[in-house]
């Protein structure tokens, strides 16, 4: 990933006008700034798990009719089911959960 600069100023378009007028930050919308962009990178291990769990539960949820009492679930599917509720378990970084490979559906 580039590094991007540090940009300090904000524009503000004219109505109506192509003029753009650039406008310095103050010190207290720096600060403020920052913290926001702190923030959204320690959340990025957050973000990226809860995206793996969405497609985790939407792949869960295809099969769950087979969890019904009046229906026999095979042991591959039982073990599908249990390896995609596992999934998640000792992923600690972003690098881990964008590595994971989901299991393959069983064809029952």
């Amino acid at each position: 990933m580039t590094d991007i600069p540090e940009i300090n100023r904000v524009a503000h378009i004219g109505k109506g006008t192509d003029e753009i007028n650039y406008v310095d930050l103050t010190n207290e919308q720096i600060v403020e700034k920052n913290n926001i962009k702190t923030e959204w990178s320690n959340n990025a291990f957050n973000r990226s798990l809860d995206k793996l769990r969405k497609k985790r539960n939407n792949l869960l949820a295809e099969t769950d009719w087979m969890a019904n009492s009046d229906v026999t679930m095979s042991d591959t599917m039982r073990t599908y089911r249990q390896q995609l509720r596992d999934i998640t378990n000792g992923l600690t970084t972003v690098e881990q959960v964008d590595a994971v490979v989901f299991p393959e559906k069983p064809s029952e």
